[in-house]
């Protein structure tokens, strides 16, 4: 019963027994490396795992074998970055604890301090927080992390990006010296390596053989189209899947409203997910998806962060992601599980080289491939209407319904009445002028420009303001700009001077997520950054610019202004 790959990582027969219950086989390569040297209890751990490859239950078998029960006190706490992760990997814990009388708790925001506090106060031995409520409860003196013996730090990518670098270092200095510390990420980017050289002891780094790289189960393919036809495009794919289950990534909130209101009007059952929605609705949208009484889910990052679904056929990328991390996070959601998934990502011509950077960071190939065509579209819906009716018949149809079909026949052709009822059905979803046209892009000639061609580095990727059409673009007058120079502001917005540049360690990223932290000013209205190594320039519209100059500047008279309005000729 227990003759399978676990048996020789030293686990206990305690253990075997509950991954047995589990109806867990063989361990995935992360289980294999991490689950041995976490029991040996030597050295601490740094994980690179893509999501999707068992990386929770690489760090929860041995973490809970290690565990004493009843032990009085809070034992193992473990940081992610979503409240949707927090459940997911409390439930993973507790699932996979068998017999073995200890109990892991999610904490998070959005739910009431009371029934936190009372889990608390019941006896918990691992929490599952975000950074943000355990900062609260740590201030209210609500728990104490000084005699735990392992933190995690799962998704500590994520956590970076979503600006939790403060909080997280805050959580490590209150616990106790003597901990493992165990971190995971997809990537690992500079902040990570300052981090762990910080606060983690003698470590040691575990990659698994696609870290970094894109799942080899993920079929990537790429269309180029207007930005007008995407939406037209995005119907096409979904009407030539069968049994569609997909999630479809947007950049903004008024993006996913937009692309979910224009579905639904199109008859597919569809909902959207972001940062505005409550966390009442968006459990009921997530239970909806995962029992398939939705087949797309509209999304934006943030909201599709901690997203645990297996058996997508797709993923779509309707636009791409700021950064090419993020590519990896979205496409590493289909895939799994032994399951072969679609990525595919929607690009307007002027995105290739953005996407040829994509590529390259992946180290994977994304081909062109050609939009279905509305002839194809009709085909594949002819054989699943054929299907469907095909299948009608075998189980049988009751008396009225043949009795009526009986009369039909008698005194018209039999063709003529199966036709009038299949348009009865389906409307004009058969009539090839119903369908809109989309611009073929796919025999786009390239520019003889090369270097239009070539990919562009990761800093320009960040740098560069890639707005929907409509939205104003960057003059590209703003790379040559002194501070009583010339500059170029983006129309009717304001250009803003910051006294902090490389030598502060500011980079694009660092300095949108400063301005949403202190400011609440979103990304999106952020444009024309520019870093130098010792000040930076960026334009935000006029309100928040007065917003900006209000939260950032210190109140103590005669201090100098860390940000000010630029100053031009």
């Amino acid at each position: 019963m227990l003759n399978n790959g676990f048996k020789y990582l030293g686990l206990s027969d305690e253990t075997l027994h509950s991954i047995h219950l589990k109806g867990f086989e063989e361990p995935t390569e992360i289980q294999k490396k991490i689950i041995p040297l976490i029991l040996e209890n030597k050295v601490d751990l740094i994980g690179q795992a893509q999501t999707g490859t068992g990386k929770t239950a690489a760090f929860a078998i041995p973490i809970i074998q290690q565990l004493v029960p009843r032990a009085g006190h809070l034992q193992a706490l473990v940081l992610v970055p979503t409240r949707e992760l927090a459940i997911q990997v409390a439930e993973e814990f507790n699932s996979l604890r068998g017999n073995k009388n200890i109990h892991a708790a999610p904490i998070y925001g959005g739910q009431s301090y009371d029934t936190q506090l009372r889990r608390l106060k019941k006896g918990v031995d691992v929490v599952v927080g975000t950074p943000g409520r355990m900062i609260d409860l740590l201030n209210k003196k609500s728990m104490s992390l000084s005699e735990i013996s392992f933190v995690v730090l799962d998704e500590a990518d994520e956590m970076l990006n979503m600006g939790f670098v403060d909080d997280i270092e805050d959580i490590l200095s209150r616990t106790n010296p003597n901990r493992r510390t165990l971190l995971f990420s997809a990537t690992m980017p500079e902040r990570i390596a300052t981090l762990a050289k910080k606060y983690m002891g003698k470590r040691e780094i575990i990659r698994t053989k696609h870290s970094g790289e894109t799942t080899q189960l993920t079929d990537q393919i790429y269309y180029e189209v207007k930005e007008s036809d995407k939406l037209d495009a995005l119907c096409r794919i979904i009407d030539t899947t069968i049994e569609f289950y997909g999630l479809v990534f947007c950049r903004t909130k008024n993006d996913v409203d937009h692309v979910t209101s224009k579905l639904n009007d199109r008859g597919y059952d569809t909902e959207g997910l972001h940062g505005d929605i409550s966390q009442n609705v968006r459990e009921r949208i997530l239970t909806k998806f995962r029992n398939k009484k939705i087949n797309v889910l509209i999304a934006t990052d943030v909201a599709a962060r901690g997203l645990d679904i297996d058996e997508l056929t797709h993923v779509i990328n309707f636009a791409l992601p700021q950064d090419p991390e993020a590519y990896l996070h979205r496409i590493g959601r289909t895939g799994r599980a032994g399951k072969e998934g679609t990525a595919v990502t929607f690009i307007t011509p002027e995105e290739y080289r953005k996407l040829m950077f994509i590529k390259n960071f992946t180290q994977t190939e994304i081909r062109k491939e050609r939009i279905p065509h509305v002839k194809d579209v009709i085909n594949f819906k002819k054989e699943k209407i054929s299907a469907e009716l095909k299948s009608m018949m075998e189980v049988g149809l009751a008396h009225n319904y043949v009795s009526l079909a009986k009369e039909m026949i008698k005194n018209h052709n039999p063709e003529d009445v199966v036709a009038a009822l299949i348009k009865y059905t389906y409307q004009n979803e058969l009539e090839e002028e119903n369908y809109a046209k989309i611009h073929d892009l796919f025999e786009r000639k390239k520019s003889f420009d090369s270097r239009d061609d070539r990919p562009m580095g990761r800093k320009e990727y960040s740098r560069r303001d890639d707005r929907k059409k409509g939205n104003e673009r960057s003059d590209s007058r703003e790379n040559r700009f002194e501070r009583k120079g010339k500059f170029s502001s983006d129309k009717g917005k304001s250009r803003m001077f910051l006294a902090l540049g490389k030598k502060d360690d500011l980079n694009p990223k660092e300095l949108l997520l400063m301005l949403k932290k202190k400011a609440n000013v979103s990304p999106d209205l952020v444009t024309g950054i520019q870093i130098s190594d010792a000040f930076s320039f960026f334009n935000v519209p006029p309100k928040e610019s007065e917003i900006i100059l209000s939260k950032l500047n210190s109140k103590d008279k005669g201090k100098r202004p860390i940000v000010e309005r630029a100053k031009g000729k």
